[in-house]
């Protein structure tokens, strides 16, 4: 009865793990800052909101791809801010909070966030990305697929987009690039 007992948690335990290494590991926007002065790591920031189609989208498919999850896990830390939300974030001296959000319209629209315009979002979704200094690289607007966001995951990991200056220099990288993730 205990070797069963026994082999029954260690499954579980086993399983729980397995859950948790295919999952991106969010933090919210002021975890990732103080964890970003602990170790440097460029921050990749999923800006969506409640309503937005795409942006589930997103969450159910390319951020649930195990090639994905596990670069962005290992080379950024990962952040899902509700770009019409109620959190409170403190960036670059200044604490931003949604003084018009609304909570009767959580699963609708809502007023924008202020870190949201500061971000220079201006639409659902658009990928955030800042370097290891808290300062905005740019930000990816609309839906990708996983091999369509690794470019850009790798390009600004790789510190590869400073050497990028034209559209032209872009669309060669672009021509070049050899997306490694499985669909």
């Amino acid at each position: 009865m205990t070797r069963k007992l026994i082999a029954i948690v260690a499954f579980v335990l086993v399983a729980t793990a397995t859950l948790e290494a295919q999952e991106i590991k969010w933090m919210t926007f002021d975890q990732a800052i103080a964890a970003q002065k602990k170790k440097p790591k460029k921050i990749f920031i999923d800006v969506y909101t409640n309503w937005c189609g795409p942006c589930k989208m997103l969450a159910n498919n390319t951020f649930k791809n195990k090639d994905l999850v596990k670069y962005v896990n290992d080379n950024y830390y990962a952040v899902k801010f509700n770009g019409e939300g109620n959190e409170v974030a403190n960036y670059k001296g200044q604490k931003f909070e949604n003084k018009g959000y609304d909570p009767s319209l959580a699963e609708r629209r809502n007023a924008t966030h202020p870190l949201t315009g500061y971000m220079q979002v201006q639409a659902y979704p658009t990928m955030v990305f800042l370097d290891e200094n808290n300062d905005l690289i740019t930000g990816i607007t609309g839906y990708m697929s996983p091999t369509q966001l690794e470019l850009y995951l790798k390009m600004f990991n790789n510190n590869d987009y400073k050497k990028i200056t034209t559209q032209q220099e872009f669309q060669v990288y672009q021509s070049k690039f050899k997306p490694t993730f499985k669909n």
